[in-house]
């Protein structure tokens, strides 16, 4: 079954972007005239998502602000702990309500396919557990880290920096955020253990993708939604 309900990972510090951060959250810095996190937006809409909901700690009142009026956006606010990928995500189940979601990192922009509905189609919730959308390096437009997995040849995941680039989008089913310890905790620890059951796969996006974890990400995330 396809998931209805998204949450955009958006209560990170934004480091790496030095003084574009110091006074306002990453997913409001503009990219190609939007605020990053509208670009998120746009891709769960894009694929029917019904229910979105949104986390912020730094300067989590913009983030408010900025989303005040959606309907169809709920805010979780992180205070006073910010709570990583996977914390994050469990403080917000009570709002976003369902047993499998989508989740998004709000520091990328997309050229092609919608992002969310590519996993939807490939998505088995009978053999898989997570299903993360993958670009190869050579589309992954700003990557600064290498890759991150490779996909054998049924899909399942294994870590390889010199594979294929995690697009921080993905399914998830909830009930692998049970069991850790009150506070924050990673993704990173939920893949881990879901890979080791042979439960963690990867499918391929067709279009481009940009990190725009970093300031010269912008340009070059503006320059691909112009010409690809």
């Amino acid at each position: 079954m396809t998931p209805t309900a998204c949450m955009i990972l958006a209560a990170g510090f934004g480091t790496r972007m030095g003084a574009l951060t110091q006074t306002r959250p990453k997913p409001l810095i503009p990219v190609a005239g939007r605020a990053l996190i509208d670009h998120a937006l746009e891709q769960a809409r894009g694929a029917g998502v019904r229910r979105i909901v949104v986390n912020g700690h730094y300067h989590a009142d913009q983030m408010r602000a900025h989303l005040a009026g959606m309907a169809d956006v709920a805010f979780s606010e992180e205070q006073p702990l910010i709570l990583d990928s996977a914390g994050g995500i469990r403080h917000a189940l009570p709002l976003l309500d369902a047993r499998t979601i989508f989740t998004l990192n709000a520091d990328a922009v997309w050229s092609g396919p919608n992002a969310l509905a590519t996993l939807a189609a490939a998505w088995d919730p009978e053999q898989m557990d997570v299903l993360t959308l993958m670009v190869p390096q050579s589309r992954a437009v700003g990557r600064q880290e290498g890759g991150d997995f490779t996909r054998d040849a049924q899909g399942r995941l294994s870590w390889d920096k010199t594979g294929e680039v995690y697009s921080g989008a993905q399914i998830l089913k909830t009930h692998l955020l049970q069991g850790y310890p009150e506070g924050p905790f990673s993704l990173h620890e939920v893949w881990c253990a879901a890979m080791a059951r042979g439960r963690m796969f990867g499918t391929p996006y067709q279009g481009h993708w940009a990190d725009v974890g970093h300031p010269e990400g912008i340009g070059l995330a503006e320059e691909m939604v112009i010409h690809v």
